[in-house]
């Protein structure tokens, strides 16, 4: 049974992001605190051209846990990610979008799961209790089809792999070091490694909500070969690796 968990880190990549933050920075403070879950709210400011270093400056007078850092770069995606995951504090660390779009009380669960003994906690959207609200329907094709080529190439019983909306003890992230992917298939690249080299795990349904702000930062037409390189790369380690990675 791993070790009683102390603090749970919230890390959320941000990008010109000035109009959502406020609202998404507070609904997860006063969530967690309602609910005991002791905290703290790492934003990493990446490279945003708006407010948004501005406005967490700010945001600190009332949110006594958050803690904002700036990635002086590279940029993207899962860069920002990884200079979160080099700033926590905490024992456990979950991913949250700065749009607002996962939900603190499905974060809060996350928690309890992984206090339960589980190392990894993965938010479906596509299974019983699941939902999404005004999910574009492109996307939401692309979406489904990335995840049955996942899900049949390493045989899962997963079908949310891509959502960046996950939770792990501290111990995954450093048993998963080094991290090759600088952008969104950082999302892609830390479940398929976790699973891959023995770490507990389980899925719980979880709700997803559509920005009200600003624009969606992920381009398909930019992310399908990224997605395809690192699924292939922990596809290579799982076959053909003998074990060399798998914990101890």
């Amino acid at each position: 049974m791993p070790p009683p968990l102390t603090l749970f880190s919230v890390i959320i990549p941000a990008r010109d992001e000035e109009e959502s933050l406020p609202s998404t920075v507070a609904d997860i403070h006063q969530h967690f605190t309602a609910e005991g879950v002791p905290h703290e709210i790492v934003v990493v400011d990446d490279g945003s051209r708006d407010g948004t270093w501005r406005v967490l400056q700010e945001l600190k007078a009332t949110c006594p846990t958050l803690a904002p850092t700036q990635n002086p770069g590279p940029h993207g995606f899962g860069n920002a990610i990884i200079h979160g995951f080099n700033h926590i504090r905490g024992d456990a660390v979950v991913i949250m979008m700065a749009d607002a779009s996962d939900s603190p009380a499905d974060a809060v669960k996350y928690w309890r799961l992984l206090n339960q003994g589980y190392e990894c906690v993965f938010g479906s959207r596509f299974i019983r209790g699941g939902r999404v609200s005004d999910y574009p329907r492109v996307k939401l094709l692309v979406n489904r089809l990335a995840n049955l080529f996942i899900k049949t190439l390493f045989h899962l019983p997963l079908n949310d792999t891509t959502n960046a909306f996950k939770a792990y003890r501290r111990t995954v992230i450093e048993g998963c070091r080094p991290f090759l992917a600088h952008h969104f298939n950082l999302t892609v690249e830390i479940p398929l490694k976790a699973i891959v080299r023995g770490y507990t795990w389980t899925v719980t349904p979880i709700s997803w909500d559509n920005r009200k702000h600003g624009v969606p930062k992920l381009k398909i037409k930019e992310m399908g070969s990224r997605y395809f390189f690192i699924c292939m790369y922990v596809w290579l380690e799982k076959y053909f690796s003998r074990g060399d990675y798998k914990r101890r």
